[in-house]
């Protein structure tokens, strides 16, 4: 079995293939950029199976439709659904699906979209913030357990170092930011 050793100050012993996921397929002589690319993967799966579970055990609810509803949120007066579905990068059947769901639930609504009598908007009501702003609370507090291990100078710096290679992908590969 092979096994990545963390570094020193975090007094913890190499970790097993099983709890590494995809970064396990990884071998020190590999090229460090695939190194690179798998332990992203591999934390951000770690993250988002955490996100996950909490989501459906604290609120009977997943991933996409939090997502959903933050955009939401951050969109007061409401968002066009072709625009809504760019924002998740799903497909509209996909938005249109939550949509209708969400309605249902009394958590969103559609709305005459002012600039175009052809659309519609859809928005937050006020259920949907009250719900969103719940799990908003506790979603933070899950990301901060998470990464509370971690002191607080390394964490700015791993924050930059992402910022910087973010930059890095858009501008010279030509991605979409």
């Amino acid at each position: 079995m092979h096994t990545h050793p963390l570094p020193a100050d975090l007094n913890s012993a190499p970790l097993a293939d099983e709890h590494l996921g995809l970064e396990a397929r990884s071998k020190d002589s590999d090229h460090l950029d695939l190194r690179i690319w798998l332990r992203l993967l591999a934390c951000s799966t770690q993250i988002e199976q955490v996100i996950r579970q909490q989501l459906r055990q604290r609120f009977a609810s997943t991933l996409p439709r939090f997502d959903y509803l933050a955009q939401l949120e951050r969109h007061p007066n409401g968002l066009r659904m072709n625009v809504l579905s760019r924002y998740l990068m799903v497909t509209g059947g996909n938005v249109t699906a939550l949509t209708d769901q969400l309605v249902r639930d009394g958590l969103v609504e559609r709305v005459d979209d002012p600039d175009d009598r052809r659309s519609y908007l859809v928005r937050l009501t006020r259920a949907g913030q009250a719900d969103f702003a719940a799990m908003a609370v506790e979603h933070e507090q899950w990301l901060v357990s998470l990464l509370g291990g971690m002191l607080p100078a390394r964490k700015e710096e791993l924050f930059a170092l992402l910022g910087e290679l973010r930059l890095h992908l858009v501008h010279h590969q030509g991605l979409p930011s």
